[in-house]
C-alpha cells in the first residue's frame, strides 16, 4: 500500500491539485477544509505525512499541528503565502520538516514529500552503534540521541538531522547552499535563512557546546571538535 498523506488546505483547488498528482505517483490521499478537520481524522487515522496551509478558518496550521503532535508524531510540511523567516522559525519550532511558499511548483512540492518520506523510512539497525564523544557532549545517531553533560536533550527532527550530518562530517566548512542540498536532500530556491535559522536553534539546544558548532563568515559553517578517547 503507497504513503497515507492528509493534505489541507481551505482552498479546494489546492487540496484537488496536489491529490490528483500525489495519487497519480501512488500515493493514498485525504484531504481537509480546516485545522479542526485535520485534528478529527488525525484523532481516527494515521497518515505517513501532513501537507498544510497555515492561514486557514476556524483553526489555523500552526495549532492543529502543535495539538496534532500531542497525539502522534506525523512528518509535516506547511504551505503559506508568507515568506518571512519569522513564519519559517515558527513552523520549524513546532518540528516540521519542511516550508513551502505559495505559489508553488507541484513538482517541486512532491519532490520535497518523496524527500521527507524517505528520510522518515525504518532504518535497519547497524552492526555497530554510532555514537560520538566530544568533552561533555555525546552524539548517538544509531539511537538517534544526544546527551549534554549526561542529560538527554529533545531536538527537532531537522535538527537532528543538521546535527549529525555536520558530526559525520566533522572539520569540513560547508556552505548554506551545501547544507540545504546535503541535510534537506534538495535545493532550496536559495532560502539559505533556513539554515541559520536551524543553526541557531540547535546552538541554543547545546548549551555550553554550541562552541563546536563553528560560524566562518562568508562561507558556512563547520563542526570543529577532537572525540573523546576512548
Amino acid at each position: 500500500m503507497g504513503k497515507r498523506i492528509l493534505v489541507v488546505d481551505d482552498e479546494i483547488s489546492i487540496r484537488m491539485g496536489i491529490r490528483e498528482f500525489a495519487e497519480y505517483q501512488g500515493y493514498e490521499v485525504m484531504g481537509a477544509a480546516n485545522g479542526r478537520e485535520a485534528l478529527e481524522l488525525c484523532r481516527q487515522q494515521d497518515f505517513d505525512l501532513i501537507i498544510m496551509d497555515i492561514m486557514m478558518p476556524e483553526m489555523d496550521g500552526y495549532e492543529a499541528y502543535r495539538r496534532i503532535r500531542e497525539m502522534k508524531d506525523i512528518p509535516a510540511l506547511m504551505l503559506s503565502a508568507k515568506g518571512e523567516e519569522y513564519d519559517k522559525l515558527q513552523g520549524f519550532e513546532l518540528g516540521i520538516d519542511d516550508y513551502v511558499v505559495k505559489p508553488f511548483s507541484i513538482k517541486e512540492l512532491m519532490a520535497r514529500v518523496k524527500v521527507i518520506l524517505m528520510r522518515h523510512e525504518p532504518k535497519e539497525e547497524k552492526a555497530q552503534s554510532e555514537s560520538y564523544e566530544f568533552e561533555g557532549l555525546t552524539v548517538n545517531i544509531s539511537a538517534r540521541e544526544v546527551l549534554v553533560d549526561g542529560k538527554r536533550i529533545e531536538l527537532r527532527p531537522k535538527e537532528y538531522d543538521l546535527l549529525f550530518f555536520l558530526v559525520r562530517n566533522r572539520g569540513i566548512v560547508f556552505s548554506r547552499e551545501a547544507l540545504l542540498e546535503k541535510v534537506w536532500g534538495f535545493d532550496f530556491m536559495g532560502d539559505d535563512r533556513t539554515v541559520d535559522a536551524q543553526i541557531k536553534m540547535l546552538r541554543h539546544a547545546l548549551g555550553d557546546y554550541r562552541k563546536y558548532i563553528v560560524t566562518y563568515r562568508g562561507a558556512g559553517y563547520k563542526f570543529e571538535a577532537e572525540e573523546k578517547k576512548a
